[in-house]
C-alpha cells in the first residue's frame, strides 16, 4: 500500500513539528487527526496560548484533539474513532502503550539526533554543548523505553563551528520533515529493514544522554576552558540562553545577564577567572581558565537583548564588576 492511501494521526506541539505536518499535508497524505497539547495561559498577560501545531492544524481544517491525560477513556475512545493505520510523533510527550500500540502499523517518532546518541529531551542543545561536528535525525518505532526503539531511517547533518542551537534546529527541522514522509511510505509498504539500537551499541555507538535543561544548568562556569564555554553558549542560544552572575568588585551589588554569543581571544596576561576587560565602547571580555571570551550579544536582567556596543553605552560601570558562578 502507498503512504498516501493510509490513515495518519499526527502528534506534536512546537514549531519544529509543524514542518513535518506541513510536508504530510502539502504532499497529499491522509492526515485524519492531529493530537497536540491543551491551550495554556502564557506570557505576562497570561493570555491563552495555542501550540504551533494547533494553529497550523486549524488553518488547514484538520481535526484536533488536545487531551490533558493520554490514558483518559474519553481520549482513547476519540482516538480509536479516527481509525489510524499509522501514528507519527514529532516533539510530543511520552505516550502510553495503549496509544502507541493502537494503529495496525504502529507509531514512529522523529528524534533530533543520530540514535542511540543523545537520547532525551534536549538532543540539539547537548550536541552543540559537547562540541559535536555532526548531528542528524532518526525515525524509529516506539516501544516501552523512551528513545530506544528500532531505527527506520537516519539522516546526518553537519554542525559548523559557529552554529547555534537555532541554526541546528532549523536545519534538522527541514531534513526531518523529508525523513517523515520517507518513513511513512516505507511503513505503508511494509517492507522496512529495521535497525536495532542494541546492534549499534554493540558496534561501539554508545548511548549519550540528552536530559532536559533547566535554568540552573545554563549558568556559565568561567573556570572552564574558553572553547568549552563558547560551545556551551552557542548550544543554549537563543533559548534557554546561557547566563552569568555579575558582582561588584566591592561586593555591594549583584546582577545577572544572559549571554548569546562569545568569541575566544588569546590572553597573555595572568588575571583572575571572571575578570572583566572593556574599553567601555566596543568590547567586553571575560576571563576564562585559559583565554578571554569577548561577549558579542548580552541581555541584562530586566533589559532587552543587545549587541555589545549598545550595551556598553548604557552600562559602562560593568568594568567595576566581575563574573562569578
Amino acid at each position: 500500500m502507498e503512504g498516501k492511501n493510509i490513515r495518519i494521526v499526527f502528534m506534536g506541539t512546537p514549531g519544529f513539528a509543524v514542518q513535518s505536518l506541513d510536508s504530510l499535508v502539502c504532499e497529499g497524505y491522509n492526515v485524519v487527526g492531529v493530537i497536540t497539547a491543551p491551550d495554556r495561559p502564557a506570557g505576562r498577560g497570561r493570555q491563552i496560548h495555542q501550540t504551533e501545531v494547533k494553529k497550523y492544524a486549524v488553518e488547514k481544517n484538520l481535526k484536533v484533539l488536545q487531551p490533558e491525560k493520554l490514558k483518559a477513556p474519553e481520549f482513547i475512545e476519540e482516538l480509536q474513532k479516527l481509525k489510524a493505520d499509522l501514528q507519527v510523533v514529532v516533539a510530543f510527550r511520552m505516550l502510553p502503550e495503549i496509544v502507541w500500540d493502537m494503529p495496525r502499523l504502529g507509531t514512529f517518532n522523529l528524534h533530533a539526533s543520530l540514535l542511540p546518541k543523545y537520547r532525551g529531551a534536549a538532543p540539539l542543545n547537548w550536541a552543540i554543548i559537547n562540541g559535536e561536528t555532526e548531528s542528524g535525525v532518526s525515525t524509529f518505532k516506539l516501544q516501552h523505553e523512551i528513545d530506544t526503539g528500532n531505527i527506520i531511517y537516519q539522516e546526518k547533518v553537519a554542525i559548523a563551528s559557529n552554529d547555534t542551537i537555532e541554526v541546528l534546529h532549523d536545519n534538522l527541522m527541514l531534513v526531518g520533515a523529508k525523513l517523515v514522509t520517507k518513513t511513512v511510505d516505507a511503513l505503508a509498504s511494509e517492507r522496512v529493514q529495521f535497525i536495532s539500537q542494541s546492534d549499534l551499541i554493540a558496534k561501539g555507538q554508545k548511548p549519550t544522554p540528552a536530559p532536559k535543561i533547566f535554568k540552573n544548568d545554563c549558568l556559565i562556569n568561567w573556570n572552564q576552558p574558553a572553547e568549552k564555554i563558547r560551545n556551551f553558549v552557542r548550544g543554549l542560544s537563543p533559548y534557554p540562553a546561557a547566563w552569568t552572575k555579575f558582582i561588584a568588585l566591592d561586593g555591594s551589588k549583584e546582577t545577572s545577564a544572559k549571554i548569546y554569543s562569545v568569541v575566544c581571544e588569546e590572553r597573555n596576561e595572568t588575571v583572575d577567572v571572571g575578570a572583566i576587560s572593556t574599553d567601555k565602547k566596543t568590547y567586553l571580555k571575560i576571563a576564562s581558565a585559559d583565554a578571554w571570551l569577548a561577549v558579542r550579544e548580552i541581555q541584562m536582567a530586566g533589559k532587552k537583548r543587545m549587541v555589545i556596543e549598545d550595551f556598553l553605552r548604557g552600562f559602562q560601570q560593568i568594568e567595576n564588576y566581575k563574573a562569578i558562578q
